[in-house]
Order: structure tokens, then C-alpha cells, then sequence
């Protein structure tokens, strides 16, 4: 008898094809959704390269019982396809810091009893790992940015081939050792030396994305006279430009009047990002590759160490690794949508 399957059913069970791990449960969604298209189970059997009654198993379990996983291995499914497909939906927009957390939502929701290493394998079927997530500044406005995208968008546009366009940022790296993820032997405790030193650099770049030329300075302190001089540092890299586009966060001393009135001096023009959003300045990544290359498990024996790796990087390493970083380092920005508190 032809297994009979809705659309919703049968979009719920390729959804669940796709993401499945385990060969086995694929084979029987395969068996299910072959029947369902007229299929016999001879051609399944062919098809999937398996015995006719192997076949003929799996389209009684699925039709008795909604079966999709095999005995071995650990008990039948308890979720059918539809709460499946609702819980890894669920999942998507809700972030658990536990699997225990999971088990009281299906239990309240559906019903179900499911031990935690059931539940943690249904994850790990469904395509879910437990990793952290990436932060997003909660007073970002995705309105905001969808306006400024459309204003970037138009400077590109209107902007004359002479006059360069700047993502400018300062950064802050500091001598404290930055521990951070790497690959490390299993069972091995690979201890990275640490200091507390306060030492930091404080450096002012722009990025130019067409040319990936960065631009960098280091000064005493940022503020309206820093950026005064890195004015006139731009407009000696640029001395032909009619203008200098310079794109900017708002903070203190980019909006400042004295860091107005030089900019104007120096024939730069300042744009300006909308509040918390740091996505849309690439100027952020490439800080982040500073880090990678320079300063994750690195211990630095004094502040001239310091000091020289972090030049060397910009001055030396960042000219010839660049144009290699094109595809992290972009205007492809990703607008931000309203997410969920939890």
C-alpha cells in the first residue's frame, strides 16, 4: 500500500533528509518519500542498493509507527516528523544553555519524556552543536543600518574615481596575553604563559576596501588632536584627492568640533555609522586578524616585543597577506534583523 504524505509531510521529512547524519535514518526517509512518489519497492531496493525486504521494513515501520530510526542504536523516535520539524524551528529562535532545558520545553510541549544523552543525539542529528554565539549590540537598529547601506551605496555611486573612500576605527591592543581557542592534543594540557601588563597601543587606521590599503598611526592618546594629525597624514597618502571620504562611529572625539574643523582643514569629508554598529565598519576585522596573527597565545617577554609584533604585523604582514583577505574582509555587509531576547 502507497505510504500517503501532505506537502507540509513531505517538505518536513526532506527538511529532516538534508540535516540527518546518520546514513541509515536517511535511507529510510529516501524509502518513505521514493514510495510516496509511485516508487516500488523493488526500485527502492535497487535505488539504495539494499535487499527488497530490508525496504519493505522500513515502509511498515513508517507506516505502523512514524518509525524512522533503526533499533540499533538506541530507542524509536519519540517525536514524530511534524513536533520534530516545530522543535528544530523552536530551536533556531530560542538559544538553551542545557539539554535538560530542552527535555522540560518537549515535555511541557509535547508531552514526551526524553533523557538528556537521547536528547543530545537527536541534536547532534538535526545538525545542532553547542557553541557559543556571536553578540550583537541590543541597541543596534536594524532601520539605521538598512539607511546607511542605502547612503553607502549612493557615495559609491556619485563618488569621483580620485576621491578615495575610508573605513577608519581605532583599536586598543593590548600586551596582557589573549588566550584563545587553537588545536591542541586530546588529553594534553597545553598551558600558555600569561602577564597582567597593562601596556597598550592606541592606533588610529582606514582601510581602503578597493586598493585594501590601511593606513595606520599610533598616537599618545585618541582624541580631537590625534585625529587632526591623522588628517594630515591622509591627505599626505592622497595629495591629488579633491576629497577624502572618511567613514566614521560616532564616538566622542570622531564627532567633535575640533576634529570637524580639521577635517574640513585637510579637505576630508566625515561619514558617519549609525550608533552600535560595528558590522558595518570592515576597519573591525581587521583588528581581529591582528589578533589571530599576533596576539592569540602569544606571550610577550616586555613592552618592545609587544610593541615591534604589533608593527611588524601592520607594516610588514598586512601588505602581503591583504589582497588574500578580500573574501573576509568586504562591503558584503549583513543587515541586522530584531532577534529574541532569550
Amino acid at each position: 500500500m502507497k505510504i500517503e504524505l501532505s506537502p507540509q509531510e513531505k517538505a518536513d521529512l526532506e527538511r529532516q533528509h538534508k540535516r540527518e547524519r546518520d546514513g541509515r535514518i536517511k535511507d529510510r526517509i529516501k524509502a518513505v518519500l521514493l514510495d510516496a512518489e509511485g516508487w516500488s519497492p523493488h526500485q527502492i531496493a535497487q535505488a539504495l542498493r539494499v535487499h527488497v525486504d530490508t525496504i519493505q521494513n522500513h515502509l511498515e515501520d513508517y507506516r505502523t509507527l512514524k518509525k524512522l530510526k533503526p533499533l540499533n542504536g538506541g530507542s524509536r523516535e519519540l517525536l514524530t516528523v511534524l513536533q520534530g520539524a516545530e522543535l528544530v524551528a523552536h530551536l533556531e529562535r530560542h538559544t538553551y544553555t542545557s539539554v535538560r532545558e530542552i527535555c522540560d520545553h518537549v515535555l511541557k510541549t509535547y508531552c514526551v519524556t526524553l533523557s538528556i544523552p537521547g536528547m543530545t543525539q537527536w541534536l547532534h542529528r538535526q545538525g545542532f552543536s553547542y557553541k557559543k554565539p556571536g553578540p550583537r549590540p541590543a541597541k543596534a537598529d536594524p532601520e539605521k543600518q538598512a539607511a546607511f547601506l542605502a547612503f553607502y551605496q549612493r557615495l559609491q555611486k556619485t563618488t569621483p574615481q580620485d576621491e578615495p573612500i575610508l573605513f577608519g576605527d581605532g583599536v586598543h591592543p593590548t600586551m596582557a596575553t589573549k588566550v584563545a581557542y587553537g588545536w591542541i592534543r586530546k588529553g594534553v594540557r597545553k598551558p600558555i604563559l600569561t602577564t597582567a601588563s597593562r601596556t597598550r597601543l592606541n592606533l588610529f587606521g582606514a582601510l581602503n576596501l578597493e586598493t585594501m590599503d590601511l593606513i595606520i598611526e599610533g598616537y599618545p592618546t585618541l582624541n580631537s588632536e590625534a585625529m587632526g594629525a591623522y588628517f594630515q597624514k591622509l591627505r599626505e597618502r592622497y595629495p591629488k584627492a579633491p576629497h577624502i571620504h572618511l567613514i566614521l562611529d560616532q564616538g566622542p572625539y570622531n564627532v567633535s568640533g575640533e576634529t570637524k574643523k580639521a577635517a574640513e582643514r585637510w579637505g576630508i569629508a566625515l561619514h558617519y555609522l549609525p550608533p552600535y554598529s560595528p558590522n558595518l565598519n570592515p576597519s573591525e576585522r581587521v583588528w581581529k586578524i591582528m589578533n589571530e596573527r599576533v596576539r592569540n597565545n602569544r606571550f610577550f617577554p616586555n613592552p618592545n616585543a609587544f610593541r615591534e609584533a604589533i608593527f611588524e604585523f601592520f607594516h610588514s604582514t598586512w601588505p602581503a597577506i591583504s589582497q588574500s583577505l578580500v573574501d573576509r574582509i568586504n562591503d558584503n555587509f549583513q543587515t541586522l534583523q530584531q532577534e529574541t531576547s532569550t
